[in-house]
């Protein structure tokens, strides 16, 4: 059974005011759009992810990461993309889909988890929250108070049944401003589930700006240089005569990684994660913890950015900065344009300077869900 992530990025971006289409200007160190394809990604209920592209935009899709994702050119309405998305998925036998504006990229996984379960008894599910400003509708020249507990703000993704969408797809007009509406119209029951508060569209290039919800760990780890150990760094195997001393395999770099986002979360620290205590941990890969750390993690944060010293007199880390860099993007699923590393020495100064250690510190920052 096929379920379907649906992303429309096919807008003009007129109100964004940038030379970057809106869906390609950088956020929190990646496209926007790069964000949703992230976390649908990330979701192991998801068979199948669709693009709905603008055709003036077709260099800056080429830009980002969309290997096995479907690219589609959408049309003069939203209502009209949505369309064209559902027509092309027709063959794959699709039960459910999820549709997303690719101008939302703050959704959790844990919204998308909570939309299949309640898929499972309605074919429309939408996120929504409650408005808490006093509402108030013009009509013509006559203003209405409206009671704002009987107001809602719809997000997306929404969630369908495949059949039940598709056959209420005759409706392409512009007052069609979400799917759901076409089950509003039709009078069909909606589901509506609690929305997040972070989920905010991203319309205007100062909704870019006024970005503030990073929080920040510090890590640091230092292993003893010893013979007859191998040397990893970063994930990387480091051709060496010494490797790390350690319950591990020693890398320094993926256990201040791993503190840093541990402390940035609010979740301990590395020790109490995988105590070296813990016979099953013993010679285990570091990338192998790193990764289920960030499994634990990714229904409630999203790594922003990775800043690294690694401190040694040996090896020179420029001539493996950029493998690493990509071993580690690879490791916390973020872009290699997130991280940063910088090789540091002592200058030959106490026993990182005399060869007989290696440390390094990491700072991450992370935007939690709400």
């Amino acid at each position: 059974m096929n379920n379907c992530f649906i992303i429309l990025a096919a807008g003009e971006s007129k109100r964004f005011n940038s030379k970057t289409p809106k869906p390609y200007h950088l956020y929190n160190g990646k496209p926007l759009i790069q964000h949703s394809i992230d976390k649908a990604r990330l979701c192991k209920k998801i068979n199948k992810i669709i693009i709905v592209v603008n055709k003036k935009h077709k260099k800056f899709i080429k830009n980002l990461k969309v290997k096995n994702i479907k690219i589609i050119e959408g049309g003069n309405t939203r209502a009209k993309s949505a369309f064209n998305s559902l027509q092309a998925i027709k063959k794959f036998n699709v039960s459910k889909v999820l549709i997303h504006d690719a101008a939302r990229p703050n959704f959790s996984i844990k919204l998308i988890d909570k939309l299949f379960k309640e898929l499972r008894f309605n074919q429309c599910v939408v996120p929504a929250i409650k408005v808490t400003d006093s509402v108030k509708l013009k009509n013509k020249i006559k203003i209405i108070n409206l009671n704002r507990d009987n107001v809602y703000l719809t997000q997306t993704p929404q969630a369908f049944d495949y059949k039940a969408l598709y056959k209420l797809q005759s409706n392409k007009s512009t007052k069609i401003t979400d799917d759901a509406n076409l089950f509003v119209s039709a009078g069909k029951k909606i589901k509506l589930v609690n929305g997040e508060i972070n989920n905010k569209k991203i319309t205007t290039n100062s909704d870019i700006k006024i970005n503030k919800s990073n929080n920040y760990g510090i890590g640091f780890d230092v292993h003893r240089l010893v013979p007859k150990r191998k040397l990893y760094l970063g994930g990387l195997k480091i051709p060496s005569n010494l490797g790390t001393l350690g319950h591990s395999d020693g890398d320094p770099v993926l256990h201040a990684i791993s503190d840093s986002i541990l402390g940035a979360c609010k979740m301990g620290d590395i020790g109490e994660k995988f105590s070296d205590k813990n016979k099953k941990y013993k010679n285990i890969r570091s990338s192998i913890l790193l990764s289920k750390l960030i499994k634990k993690i990714k229904k409630n944060y999203l790594i922003n950015n990775v800043d690294i010293n690694i401190i040694t007199q040996t090896p020179k880390i420029q001539k493996y900065k950029n493998k690493m860099i990509k071993s580690i993007a690879k490791l916390c699923k973020i872009s290699v344009s997130q991280i940063n590393i910088k090789g540091k020495t002592t200058e030959k100064l106490g026993v990182i300077g005399k060869e007989k250690a290696i440390a390094c510190e990491a700072i991450t920052s992370v935007i939690k869900y709400d």
